[in-house]
């Protein structure tokens, strides 16, 4: 196996207060994790190296509400590779009032299954 195929980061994990820092290496499908923490840890490395997510909140349009934007949020960890992509798409949406907080604006964000949720009512 060459160099190429392998892949060493450092990351700090997210998954408790303590902030640990990590050493990841992924070598194809397979990711080792040293100095991990706990745990959690370990599974956020391998998320991180997998599969990367974050949450997203940003704002739509809305007619009839007492303010021109209504902040929005995904309702789970939204894939990285496509946050712009989401962000793009939220920027070209408009929706009525009223509006309810947790009230569903986006059934399938992508086609992630991820809905996109009210924060506020309005």
């Amino acid at each position: 196996m060459s160099n190429s195929d392998t892949q060493t980061k450092q990351i700090i994990c997210v998954a408790c207060p303590k902030g640990c820092r990590l050493s990841v290496r992924q070598d194809g499908d397979k990711v080792l994790v040293t100095n991990e923490g706990c745990k959690r840890g370990v599974e956020y490395a391998i998320g991180e190296m997998k599969d990367p997510r974050r949450m997203v909140a940003t704002t739509v349009r809305i007619q009839g509400g007492r303010h021109p934007l209504l902040p929005v949020y995904t309702a789970s960890p939204f894939p990285k590779a496509h946050i712009m992509e989401l962000l793009a798409l939220l920027r070209h949406t408009e929706i009525k009032a009223p509006v309810k907080e947790g009230q569903i604006i986006l059934d399938d964000a992508l086609g992630t299954g991820i809905p996109i949720l009210a924060s506020r009512d309005m």
